[in-house]
């Protein structure tokens, strides 16, 4: 191999090697949270997403998936992302300050046993902390992805998925993996395996 294809080799290897070491420290956590996302579809409530930059995507691709399809043909799920309002972000920057952008729009959208999950891959992000903050006053159940140290979020959030790597490209696609993982077993769970590709 060249210079280049040894490159690409080494950064597959080391994203493979973050989400082994995720299979040794989250799989509990994350049929925890599987669950509580079921339980809350079927008390009819929904799933509320956001994050900042790369999270911000993966907060929209994963409302998304539950609101369209994963594989089965079924019913639409209640899911949103609050990044996805440009006048409400704006808005709400300018009128109060960027740290309040998730925790304004919780305040407007969130109900008691909704689901929130907050995404940083720090764990700090100031905005993520008070989306968080807010929907635990409002009586949701509040989750955090993060990275390896949790940041902030990890006194804050009713759960926390610690992905355990440093790396921020490597912790965003392992948010996306078991992010995938997620809406696979509550689709799976909630609608059964007709029509599964």
């Amino acid at each position: 191999m060249n210079h280049k294809e040894n490159l690409i080799s080494d950064y597959i290897e080391r994203s493979i090697q973050t989400k082994k070491e995720l299979r040794k420290t989250n799989i509990e956590v994350i049929a925890q949270i599987v669950e509580l996302i079921i339980d809350a579809y079927r008390q009819g409530k929904k799933v509320v997403w956001f994050g900042n930059g790369g999270s911000a995507a993966d907060a929209q691709h994963l409302a998304c998936e539950l609101v369209s399809k994963f594989f089965l043909e079924r019913k639409a799920l209640a899911s949103f992302a609050l990044t996805t309002n440009t006048s409400e972000l704006t808005a709400i920057a300018n009128d109060y300050d960027f740290s309040r952008v998730f925790a304004r729009q919780v305040e407007a959208l969130v109900n008691p046993g909704d689901i929130v999950i907050g995404i940083s891959t720090s764990g700090s992000s100031p905005n993520v902390i008070e989306g968080i903050k807010e929907a635990k006053h409002l009586g949701a159940i509040t989750i955090a992805f993060t990275g390896a140290s949790g940041g902030k979020l990890k006194g804050i959030a009713d759960f926390l998925l610690d992905v355990p790597s440093e790396i921020t490209p490597h912790i965003q696609e392992s948010h996306i993996m078991i992010g995938h993982i997620i809406c696979y077993l509550v689709e799976k769970e909630l609608f059964g395996d007709k029509n599964e590709k």
